[in-house]
């Protein structure tokens, strides 16, 4: 999957380029440019979008409902409450502009893969704004019609924020049997990871 590089700060691009060793990509200044790659691809492209320099373009797609599919928000300082407003309006991934190669790539697979990916501290703040008891009538309907009995204990905790070796510890079970409920939770309700989950239910 290709990967374009969106922002107006040049130096920016450069750095991102030198610094994460990538085959294919694009850099785009505004959003004209960005939309002229967007037409020329004939596959979905990920673009890395520079929050500090061109975040009301990024606004404005968003609020226009025009957000392409795998946009990734970098910003030199991430803040949680900023990541929780992008995740839940469509953005798959937040973390910092100057994010490790090792996190870099990750990010890239996760999204790559039709997956969300944050920060840890991000991802557990995720969680713990969707946890069970906030839970709208349609999101419990559908888990307690989907899931086993057991599943659906393992839900709610997992919407708690809770690990597997915490969850394992709560209900005296394998760390491995937690694995297996989690697995056939995603499969059940047709998410691939805790994030996507959170989304789907909060």
């Amino acid at each position: 999957m290709k990967i374009i590089f969106f922002s107006a700060n040049m130096e920016m691009i450069d750095e991102w380029k030198s610094k994460h060793t990538l085959e294919h990509s694009f850099s785009c200044y505004d959003e004209k440019s960005l939309q002229k790659v967007l037409k020329g691809l004939l596959k979905p492209a990920i673009i890395i979008a520079d929050f500090d320099s061109v975040a009301t373009q990024i606004n404005k797609l968003i609020s226009s409902n025009e957000l392409p599919q795998n946009t990734v928000v970098l910003e030199k300082t991430p803040e949680i409450t900023a990541g929780k407003l992008l995740i839940s309006r469509g953005v798959k991934a937040y973390a910092n502009s100057r994010i490790s190669d090792v996190n870099f790539s990750q990010m890239i697979n996760a999204v790559r893969d039709g997956k969300v990916w944050t920060y840890p501290k991000l991802t557990a703040a995720l969680v713990k704004s969707s946890s069970a008891p906030t839970l709208n009538e349609d999101a419990q309907s559908l888990i307690q019609n989907r899931l086993s009995p057991k599943e659906l204990e393992v839900a709610y905790l997992v919407l708690e924020g809770l690990t597997n070796d915490t969850i394992a510890t709560k209900l005296d079970i394998t760390i491995r049997t937690v694995k297996a409920h989690v697995s056939s939770i995603f499969s059940k309700l047709h998410v691939s990871d805790r994030i996507s989950l959170v989304l789907l239910l909060k």
